[in-house]
């Protein structure tokens, strides 16, 4: 039964350093920039984890002085600021801290070396192509392992998509879609957005002989085209992936 019993005076003291660790974190992550939050590099992936380390550290382990830890945090944080900032100014640096991209698929062909450089095999490499539209290694002319660890790929000149100036059509005007519909619920702000109301989406579906709760989804793109998106739409998935 000592498992469950508590000093309401160390929970209290936990609640408040992990608020104030929280804090401290957030503030420092917002020195750090979005790239801490996006696209991580080795070493902002490090500095990460050990940041959040410090974090858990001294949120639970009561015996160690809490004003250690925040500095540790905020030491930290403030060398990987600096990292960025002088990153940005010499290429040498950039390379040693940040890493360099490495070619994986040229001219069409795998590379070997590529792979062992980047450390991924080839399933690893099946799956990237495959979360990037491309089923087909064939199809692919480049890839490349970013330092951040995301692959970029070029497809082959014959597998490019047609664009409207290959045509030399005139472009449709393009623009961000508004989320009206949101599992079967009416996003009011976001018709108001586009000053459209509840009147005309009801006359959009009565049209379209649908109800809102078999709508996962429906966007507005900035031509006024309603696009619905139905709940259980599922399929037999053919399963050929091992």
């Amino acid at each position: 039964m000592k498992l469950f019993e508590a000093d309401m005076v160390q929970i209290i003291e936990t609640i408040v350093r992990g608020l104030i660790s929280l804090i401290t974190l957030f503030l420092i992550t917002k020195l750090m920039g979005k790239k801490q939050i996006s696209e991580l590099s080795l070493f902002d992936y490090v500095m990460g984890i050990s940041i959040g380390n410090f974090a858990a550290e001294i949120t639970t382990n009561m015996d160690n002085q809490f004003i250690n830890g925040i500095v540790a945090i905020v030491l930290f944080g403030v060398v990987a600021y600096i990292i960025s900032k002088i990153t940005m100014k010499s290429i040498k640096l950039r390379k040693f801290f940040m890493g360099v991209p490495t070619i994986i698929i040229q001219n069409g062909k795998l590379l070997e070396n590529g792979l062992k450089k980047a450390k991924i095999d080839v399933n690893d490499l099946l799956e990237e192509c495959r979360t990037n539209g491309y089923f087909d290694l064939s199809d692919i002319e480049f890839a490349i392992m970013e330092a951040n660890g995301n692959v970029s790929f070029l497809p082959k000149g014959e597998n490019k998509p047609l664009t409207i100036k290959d045509m030399n059509l005139k472009a449709e005007k393009q623009g961000l879609c508004a989320n009206v519909i949101i599992d079967g619920k009416i996003m009011d702000k976001n018709l108001s957005n586009i000053n459209k109301n509840k009147k005309w989406l009801d006359n959009e579906l009565k049209v379209k002989g649908k109800k809102y709760e078999d709508i996962l989804l429906g966007t507005v793109d900035i031509n006024d085209k309603l696009v619905l998106y139905f709940r259980n739409q599922e399929e037999d998935i053919l399963n050929v992936l091992e």
